[in-house]
């Protein structure tokens, strides 16, 4: 058993951001059916769910024929859908429920945050602007800034080490099955939202520590003592 010390304690939370600081995963499911309609493309619904966590380019390398692949780079293909994403959800965006209090409360507590998405910069940028919640990020690490995207850990690896903090003193909120194994991976806590997939799948089908609706269901008292038994 490791010794519990204050070198394992919470001092770090990294959220991922699509379907953890929004709830956003019909809009881009959305966006994906105005998209491969624009290139008549008929099969994405059968490959969807196991997009979840995923850079763009490797999304784009599952979904498009090679006959329309061809056309552009991956990142060109990834740009033009991402602003049909932004374009229908700038209506509608809103943090998931309880994000802005959990986040006051955890930089009240001097809790260092980070953003851990496979999202591209722009994604990011879009949904902290719009919800007005980049000022209790300390950094922000994206798909643009690493070469592995989840499942790999480096994503989650870079944040804690650009906070300064061991992966221990660290906890991850993640909704992907891709994203808690790359937390778990990374050696750190990881809380499962629900807004993706079910409380039964999370449940069933990952090592996800803890499994919340959304942040109205969970405190830092709480984190803290799901950190400490992830440190034993």
């Amino acid at each position: 058993m490791k010794c519990i010390t204050s070198d394992n304690m919470l001092k770090g939370v990294i959220f991922d951001m699509d379907g953890v600081l929004v709830d956003n995963t019909p809009i881009h499911i959305e966006a994906f059916d105005i998209f491969c309609r624009r290139y008549g493309i008929d099969d994405w619904r059968t490959k969807i769910d196991g997009f979840y966590g995923m850079g763009n380019d490797d999304i784009m390398s599952a979904l498009l024929p090679e006959s329309i692949r061809s056309q552009k780079s991956l990142k060109e293909w990834g740009a033009e859908k991402e602003a049909v994403y932004r374009e229908i959800y700038t209506p509608r965006i809103k943090p998931l429920n309880g994000l802005r209090n959990l986040l006051a409360e955890l930089k009240a507590d001097g809790i260092r945050c980070a953003v851990g998405s496979s999202a591209c910069r722009e994604n990011v940028g879009f949904v902290l602007d719009k919800c007005d919640i980049g000022e209790y990020f300390d950094i922000i690490v994206c798909g643009d800034d690493v070469t592995r995207c989840k499942p790999d850990p480096e994503i989650y690896l870079t944040a804690a080490d650009r906070l300064g903090l061991r992966p221990s003193e660290c906890i991850v909120f993640e909704d992907a099955k891709a994203g808690i194994e790359a937390g778990k991976k990374a050696g750190m806590a990881v809380i499962a939202v629900a807004t993706s997939l079910s409380r039964e799948i999370l449940s069933a089908e990952t090592a996800a520590d803890a499994i919340i609706n959304d942040f109205t269901e969970i405190t830092v008292a709480t984190m803290k003592n799901i950190a400490m038994l992830n440190s034993r």
